[in-house]
């Protein structure tokens, strides 16, 4: 049994219950069919297994080092890095026309899952220099693309996001870096920026910066922000690395998880003339930088996803090898001993994970179809349709795994016992890396502001309205198979609840109160997505039970073993919280400062 992967799982998601097969007819995606994704997906795996899951402990162990001024990792960091660029994977999550494989993005999120799954900290680079030339590639002039995008694309060169600042964390409105504009076009920058994961290392010549900054007599708050492209080294006239771009590493933050990824923060400027390029124009830097959070967003939730996997898959597997106790119905200590898998509150534990993880793998795939189908469709509306829902289901695929998913390392702790607390095994380790997504691109808070306070309202509430005909069509083919009407139902009035709930909420004239438990709509707005996911997939394992195999008649029944557990063990709570949301709750909103000690 694998620890980075259930490929069952996988082409369950992707040919039963999500249709690949038609994606991959289209004329976009013709260059691959089923047989070489099988193929690449099995790349991966060996990759992964033999490259960057081995090391996993070895670099958590052995934080990189900041000596005189540099940076300092292991070999096996760079061994892995270069394991995954020899096999041409830096290229998979591009488009043909920039050099890449111009995979659907469900695809590369499962494969690139792999990776994250087997050793997160070395993932981490590849996944945010993707995300900056992806974003490059959209916004960046002739000039700069020209200059720096095929390095990005090929794996040479890194990038990063430096959007933090010491005094500004999720408000960018405060950021203080500087841009001033020089005579030839470009921009000296200046400031210091915090939390920059990947900021310095010694895996590559040169390293892509994207700041924020703010020019001269610019708008107030984050409508005077710009976005520049900062390179570590400057080019030449011909394109070869120059001298320093001055970008001092002040020191490495040492974070609880993710230790094998740099955690930086960055002076600009501090020792000479630091240059700059626009991206795109002066002033539209936070709309150009969201090009790459939204993407990050997503990616940010798989990884969540991911890490929650390598913890369920091993405390399955030690679960089941793990003799302890007896049966409660007959504890003769003559009997030999079961494994903990026959103990009911283990199994609850191991469902619980499955039901949470597999659940949010679903949604994770579902969005990155939604993402596949807009570059195939030539219907203006429904790309614009499906950009709607999207941007609904974004703060929910940040959010919903990062909470959830690390709830299940949590269990995956658990399952193990004493054992689970120890370094000799991977579960904790995992919880830790995982804990890290929580915060990574918008706080549980922040997405909750931005889901109740805004995406639920856009163009009075299409992107609800659209939520509820795509669950219909999930209700409409539930239908067919009697046994999922109790989920159906079950269903259909959580998303009655909330959308009576968004519409008490909006009546509010008192904004603050009326998003001050914003982060229980989300919860609740989340657990009624995973739920939709579920039922999703019970209607594809009911599908499969009447049609399939036998060999695949436990698979079927395990997806609708965690359907109904999902439903009545999970899907409840989210009417308690939408409950609170309505009746404008005002318990912790009242509170002061002083009332949490008396003074």
């Amino acid at each position: 049994m694998s620890m980075i992967v259930n490929r069952r799982d996988v082409d369950f998601m992707f040919y039963e219950a999500l249709d690949l097969d038609k994606l991959l007819a289209s004329e976009r995606y013709a260059d691959h069919d089923r047989e070489s994704l099988d193929a690449m997906l099995s790349l991966c795996q060996s990759i992964a297994e033999e490259e960057f899951l081995p090391s996993a402990a070895k670099l958590d162990a052995n934080e990189p080092q900041f000596i005189d001024g540099a940076v300092k990792t292991i070999p096996e960091l760079k061994q892995g890095i270069n394991a995954y660029r020899d096999a041409g994977l830096c290229t998979s999550g591009y488009d043909a026309d920039i050099g890449g494989m111009q995979l659907p993005w469900m695809v590369d999120q499962a494969l690139n899952g792999m990776f994250v799954c087997a050793n997160n900290p070395i993932h981490t680079y590849l996944f945010l220099t993707q995300g900056v030339a992806n974003m490059l590639n959209v916004c960046g002039s002739d000039e700069l693309k020209a200059k720096y995008l095929n390095k990005l694309v090929e794996g040479e060169w890194f990038g990063t996001m430096c959007l933090s600042e010491p005094q500004a964390g999720s408000s960018l409105a405060d950021i203080r870096s500087k841009a001033e504009p020089l005579a030839d076009g470009s921009y000296k920058i200046s400031g210091t920026k915090m939390w920059i994961s990947g900021g310095e290392q010694d895996l590559s010549d040169n390293i892509i910066h994207m700041v924020l900054a703010k020019v001269p007599n610019g708008p107030d708050g984050v409508k005077g922000i710009s976005l520049f492209l900062v390179p570590k080294r400057r080019l030449n006239g011909d394109g070869t690395l120059g001298e320093s771009n001055n970008i001092a590493l002040v020191g490495l933050n040492h974070k609880m998880g993710n230790r094998g990824t740099t955690n930086t923060l960055l002076n600009f400027g501090e020792n000479g003339d630091c240059i700059g390029f626009l991206v795109g124009q002066e002033n539209d830097g936070l709309a150009n930088m969201f090009h790459m959070m939204n993407e990050a967003r997503i990616s940010v939730g798989m990884a969540a996803v991911m890490t929650g996997l390598g913890g369920y898959l091993y405390s399955l597997d030690y679960a089941r090898n793990r003799p302890q106790g007896r049966h409660l119905a007959d504890k003769n200590p003559q009997l030999p001993q079961v494994m903990i898998s026959e103990h009911a509150d283990i199994k609850r534990m191991l469902m619980t994970q499955k039901a949470f993880i597999e659940g949010a793998q679903m949604l994770m795939y579902y969005s990155a179809q939604i993402i596949d189908q807009q570059k195939i469709s030539g219907d203006r509306d429904e790309i614009a349709r499906m950009q709607l829902l999207l941007e609904l289901l974004t703060p929910i695929c940040k959010s919903w795994p990062s909470e959830y998913c690390l709830e299940a390392n949590k269990l995956a702790i658990q399952v193990l016992g004493g054992y689970g607390y120890t370094r000799e095994y991977p579960v904790e380790r995992l919880y830790r890396d995982n804990r890290l997504n929580h915060i990574h691109e918008g706080t549980w808070g922040i997405q909750g502001l931005d889901i109740l306070g805004r995406k639920v309202h856009m163009h009075n509430g299409a992107a609800v309205a659209i939520l509820r005909e795509d669950i219909q069509r999930t209700l409409d083919s539930a239908a067919h198979h009697n046994t999922l009407g109790e989920y159906s139902t079950a269903l259909s009035r959580a998303l009655g609840i909330m959308e009576q709930t968004i519409a008490t909420v909006a009546q509010c004239d008192d904004k603050a109160l009326a998003l001050a438990n914003a982060t229980l709509f989300l919860d609740a707005a989340g657990h009624i997505v995973i739920a939709w996911m579920w039922l999703k997939q019970a209607v594809a394992a009911a599908n499969g039970l009447q049609n399939g195999v036998a060999a695949d008649v436990a698979f079927y029944q395990g997806k609708l073993a965690a359907t109904a557990f999902f439903f009545r063990y999970e899907l409840p709570k989210a009417t308690t919280n939408l409950a609170l949301v309505a009746a404008l709750d005002s318990t912790c909103y009242d509170l002061t400062a002083e009332q949490f000690l008396g003074v």
